[in-house]
């Protein structure tokens, strides 16, 4: 029996890892990876491509470089990328600070958008993408209403029947790490580092927000990090 296709969105980051892990078994996917000039791009693929071979699936590198260049994010230009504290996780003001600072504008709609062009160019049903609970809190669109209202959109503008899935989209950091440990996912091949240095340099938001993930999951983390 064939299997469905599925378009996985792949960062190569941990939440992109994990979401894809959940569907690998039952779906044909294809993975597509984004570059939009970011800080971490070469970083992200070699991270995407390690996860691909591992689980032996397609692997597309699209270019997204005119979205860098109408960017103002410390993640694609000569701005320091933020270093938050490990106190300050939490701290609502603060991580909307680094948010702000980090963020790519309308990146997830396009992503999205180009996720459900190629579904409908190859018959695939399913989007997968890596949105979470615990970033939903500061990136909007992270959240459970930007992929209700997502799919309520493909409904309307998509002749075919595509779904954007987020399984991890009720899941805060440690849930995801347990969700990748249950799912036998290759975590440490995952990359999350914002800087994009050959290994993780431990203080960005992501990750520190990583750290905190697997340490609270009570799950070794493989990660090597530069403040170690």
């Amino acid at each position: 029996m064939m299997k469905e296709k599925a378009i996985a969105i792949l960062s190569g980051g941990l939440d992109s890892g994990v979401a894809m892990s959940s569907y690998v078994e039952n779906y044909e996917i294809y993975a597509i990876t984004f570059d939009y000039g970011q800080k971490s791009i070469e970083a992200e693929i070699k991270a995407s491509k390690a996860l691909c071979d591992y689980y032996g699936i397609s692997h597309k590198i699209i270019d997204l470089k005119w979205l860098g260049e109408i960017s103002n994010s410390a993640l694609n230009s000569e701005k320091d990328i933020p270093k938050p504290k490990e106190n300050n996780l939490d701290n609502l003001d603060e991580a909307k600070e680094s948010a702000k600072a980090v963020w790519v504008p309308g990146r997830n709609t396009v992503f999205t958008a180009i996720g459900c062009s190629y579904a409908e160019s190859i018959g695939a049903s399913k989007i997968i993408v890596g949105w979470d609970l615990e970033e939903a809190n500061t990136f909007p669109d992270n959240s459970k209403e930007f992929l209700n209202r997502f799919n309520e959109l493909i409904k309307i503008g998509s002749p075919d029947n595509i779904e954007v899935v987020a399984p991890l989209i009720n899941l805060n950091k440690d849930e995801i790490v347990k969700l990748g440990e249950k799912n036998n996912c290759p975590m440490h091949l995952t990359y999350s580092c914002y800087e994009g240095g050959e290994i993780h340099c431990g203080k960005c938001e992501s990750c520190m927000r990583r750290k905190r993930g697997f340490k609270n999951a009570g799950i070794k983390d493989r990660t090597k990090y530069e403040s170690d």
